[in-house]
């Protein structure tokens, strides 16, 4: 009997925990387990983006860099990008790093649509990376083999950062 309420006591606090994760803290995987996404906090309220983020790419450790930048009308406007410059840096330089642009889209239950949830606002159970697969697949990443398996454009949250 001690057992079941210490089991029980230890699936209450993880579903809150699970509950409360914030966006900025939130780790997603696609559906086939090859690529992980974590966002992380942007650091500073002056920042250009409103979301920073890693995507693993988990079969070569390949890491890129991800951020979210709002947008008119108002979007979540996302860019994953690998092997950028650092620096003061061109539109075209930035184009010939960027692996995929597009829209980030926070799915609820229903399977409707929003806005990627603020940094410090509960974390969205799943995001849709709209052409995501695709672009990976017809990018320098791939042509490189840094990647061989194209990943799904939804990720469903699996943890969340401490």
């Amino acid at each position: 009997m001690r057992g079941a309420l210490v089991l029980a006591g230890f699936l209450v606090a993880t579903a809150a925990s699970a509950a409360e994760c914030r966006q900025d803290r939130a780790l997603y995987a696609d559906r086939d387990g090859g690529y992980e996404l974590t966002f992380e906090p942007v650091g500073s309220d002056a920042a250009a983006t409103s979301h920073h983020f890693k995507l693993k790419v988990l079969a070569s450790g390949v890491v890129l860099d991800g951020v979210v930048m709002p947008g008119e009308p108002t979007r979540s406007n996302g860019m994953v990008m690998h092997d950028c410059p650092e620096g003061d840096v061109t539109g075209e330089e930035i184009a010939a790093c960027t692996i995929w642009e597009g829209v980030i889209y926070a799915l609820d239950g229903a399977g409707d649509a929003g806005l990627l949830p603020e940094e410090g606002a509960a974390a969205a159970e799943t995001l849709l990376l709209s052409g995501f697969g695709p672009s990976v697949r017809y990018s320098k990443l791939w042509d490189d083999g840094k990647a061989r398996v194209a990943p799904w454009d939804v990720f469903r949250r699996k943890g969340c950062a401490t």
